[in-house]
C-alpha cells in the first residue's frame, strides 16, 4: 500500500491506517517491533513528524507501546480478570489520571473502569484487564 499525498486524508492518518491494518491482520503480532521512524520515512517517502503523529494515534488507541531506547512494539493482549458485579454496583469507563497511569502501569490510550460497589467503596481497574460479569437475573 502507498501513501497518497494528494488525498484529503492527512498523511499521518494514512500511515496509522496502514500500520493498524498490519496489526489487525496479524502480520505484526503482539510483541513485534514496528519499523523504525527512519525506515517508515524512507518506505513511505514522508517526514519524521508524520511518522511520530501516526505512532501517537496508534498509542492512543492502545495498539502499540513505545519505550524510549527500545522502540515501538505491538501491545500484548493482557490477561483479563473476571469480576462479577453485585446488584447495585455501577461502573464508569474513563481515561486515567496521570497518577493512575503510573500507579497501574498503563500504556497510553488504555482506559480505566471505576467500579462503585454500592457501600461507598470505589475501585479503579485497567479497562483492558477486566471482564465484568452481570449477575444472573
Amino acid at each position: 500500500m502507498t501513501i497518497d499525498p494528494r488525498s484529503h486524508t492527512p498523511v499521518y492518518v494514512q500511515v496509522a491506517d496502514l500500520l493498524r491494518e498490519r496489526i489487525e491482520s496479524g502480520e505484526l503480532r503482539p510483541g513485534a517491533a514496528l519499523p523504525s521512524e527512519a525506515r517508515l520515512t524512507q518506505e513511505y517517502g514522508i517526514g519524521r513528524e508524520a511518522v511520530r503523529m501516526a505512532m501517537s494515534i496508534l498509542r492512543s488507541e492502545g495498539l502499540v507501546s513505545t519505550v524510549r531506547g527500545h522502540g515501538t512494539r505491538v501491545r500484548e493482549t493482557p490477561q483479563r480478570e473476571r469480576m462479577e458485579l453485585p446488584a447495585g454496583a455501577t461502573v464508569i469507563a474513563r481515561m486515567p489520571t496521570g497518577h493512575e497511569r503510573r500507579e497501574l502501569h498503563l500504556d497510553e490510550g488504555v482506559p480505566v473502569l471505576e467500579i462503585r460497589w454500592g457501600k461507598g467503596e470505589v475501585e479503579v481497574k485497567p479497562g483492558d484487564q477486566v471482564e465484568l460479569i452481570l449477575p444472573a437475573p
